[in-house]
């Protein structure tokens, strides 16, 4: 078995808790609110403004002998520059603050991702980091277009309200072939399990940001989803 399939194996009953979270489940029922969709954004943009910084620090940090990570971080270093600024676009595209979101702080949840991407790179094995790629992008995969059809449409927001996620439910099917590749690349074990173990606590650390956001009422008869 080639080494992007062990790690679907073995991060596939993690995947299947973050995508259990109430809130998801919630969304594909179409049940929606706006203050939670700009919740997500808010998180979204504090855990996406790090994506550029957290790959130049694996860049400078590459192991011996794995010179090859550096033009694939290259590419992706070119191709996630500036997808914050998308965020921000669509939570004013909502009616939201976005210039109180920029200045604003991340959840803890989400400081708290963020910090173990770093403390991953810059204390355990670098390499681990592609754990938090796969749990992002593969997440962006399965959810991001179908999430945008089930919050646009009850909540009659416009499509520049959705340049983030429809984004990267379009990018990322990409990416997630090139990743493939780039994992199965990765042949030292002591890699692979740093990147599976990884997998495993973003996929959690995910899921924390996802419980930690503001649940829409439920739909009734007669009545829209509240706040």
């Amino acid at each position: 078995m080639n080494f992007h399939a062990r790690l679907l194996e073995q991060t596939a009953a993690d995947r299947a808790a973050l995508l259990s979270t109430p809130i998801i489940q919630g969304c594909l029922r179409g049940e929606v609110s706006l203050p939670s969709y700009l919740a997500f954004l808010r998180e979204a943009y504090h855990h996406v403004r790090h994506t550029v910084p957290l790959m130049r620090a694996l860049q400078a940090r590459i192991p011996a002998g794995r010179g090859w990570l550096g033009p694939a971080l290259d590419e992706y270093i070119e191709e996630e520059q500036g997808h914050e600024a998308w965020i921000l676009d669509d939570i004013r595209a909502c009616g939201g603050d976005a210039e109180a979101v920029r200045d604003g702080r991340a959840g803890m949840a989400t400081e708290v991702m963020v910090a173990y991407a770093y403390d991953t790179i810059m204390r355990r094995n670098p390499l681990g980091f592609f754990g938090m790629v796969h749990v992002l992008e593969g997440t962006s995969v399965s959810l991001a277009l179908l999430a945008a059809d089930r919050i646009q449409a009850p909540l009659a927001l416009p499509d520049a309200a959705f340049s983030y996620l429809r984004s990267h439910g379009t990018l990322d099917q990409e990416h997630v072939q090139h990743f493939q590749r780039l994992m199965d690349r990765v042949t030292d074990p002591a890699d692979q399990d740093a990147i599976v173990h990884a997998a495993r606590v973003f996929f959690r650390l995910y899921g924390d940001v996802f419980r930690g956001l503001p649940l829409p009422q439920a739909r009734t008869a007669g009545t829209e989803v509240a706040a």
